[in-house]
């Protein structure tokens, strides 16, 4: 009784958008909401970055990863990360390690492993939308990526506050389903994800597919179904068939082998 009152209390929270974000996730915060500024200055963007040494130091790995370093010449500063990488990719950057602190401050051994899978999860998941939408899907590829990146944005937020409170994700039933929708919601808000990227994860519950697949919800969809490591808070839910979708073997292999090495890329530059 205790326990259900507590994640009440939790989804209340989100519903009134009072969601608790750790302070280590500020900088990241501070630097993606600057980017979601149309009008953002580059030297103001690099000051942000400069003004915290994790988000530097990312901010060049991103850039020498490679994904980004297609010619194989490292850049040594800042302002060349972020002139390689762009805004849109810093952008999605800053997204991933806010996505990531709330994983990163968990001590309960048995979440920190749910919370590594998660994270292995949307590092594949984003990969993949970023090669299905490019070969696939006609969807703008920086886009998938970026939605890939935060579309467990709500999980790791419950992986968070389930060890601030043990017991609380015990029981799928509790917090399946339309509670999960409202913190995944103001998630989006807190972290002031576009609209249409938005919609496109709060739709991804209870989806199906539908021959051809078209537009970024079908491309996350296909992206969670091939991820070679599944989400730990979606046990025992069935994914759909591919049957229909992705005919040509060999082009699902070029996926396949292309967002491999994308993801074990971003992992890499991106893990905190």
């Amino acid at each position: 009784m205790e326990k259900l009152k507590d994640f009440s209390q939790i989804v209340d929270q989100a519903a009134r958008g009072e969601l608790v974000f750790p302070t280590s996730v500020n900088a990241a915060l501070r630097l993606q909401l600057a980017l979601a500024d149309p009008d953002c200055d580059m030297e103001d963007v690099i000051r942000k970055v400069l003004g915290e040494p994790l988000l530097a130091a990312r901010t060049v790995a991103l850039a020498n990863a490679a994904v980004f370093n297609r010619s194989g010449t490292p850049v040594t500063s800042v302002r060349a990360a972020v002139q390689r990488v762009g805004f849109r990719n810093l952008y999605t950057m800053a997204a991933a390690m806010v996505v990531r602190q709330f994983g990163a401050r968990i001590r309960d051994d048995h979440l920190r492993r749910q919370a590594d899978q998660l994270w292995r999860h949307t590092a594949h998941t984003a990969a993949l939308a970023h090669v299905i939408g490019r070969k696939l899907t006609s969807t703008d590829p920086d886009t998938a990526l970026f939605a890939g990146i935060v579309h467990e944005a709500g999980g790791f937020y419950l992986l968070s506050r389930a060890d601030e409170i043990p017991g609380l994700l015990d029981d799928p039933a509790e917090w399946m389903g339309a509670a999960q929708e409202i913190i995944s919601r103001e998630m989006m808000k807190k972290m002031a994800i576009p609209e249409p990227v938005s919609q496109a994860i709060v739709s991804l519950r209870g989806a199906t597919l539908t021959p051809p697949p078209l537009g970024l919800r079908d491309t996350l969809l296909l992206a969670k179904r091939l991820s070679p490591v599944p989400s730990p808070l979606a046990a025992g839910q069935g994914h759909p068939s591919l049957n229909g979708f992705v005919e040509d073997n060999a082009l699902l292999d070029q996926i396949l082998l292309e967002s491999a090495d994308e993801a074990a890329s971003m992992s890499a530059a991106l893990l905190v």
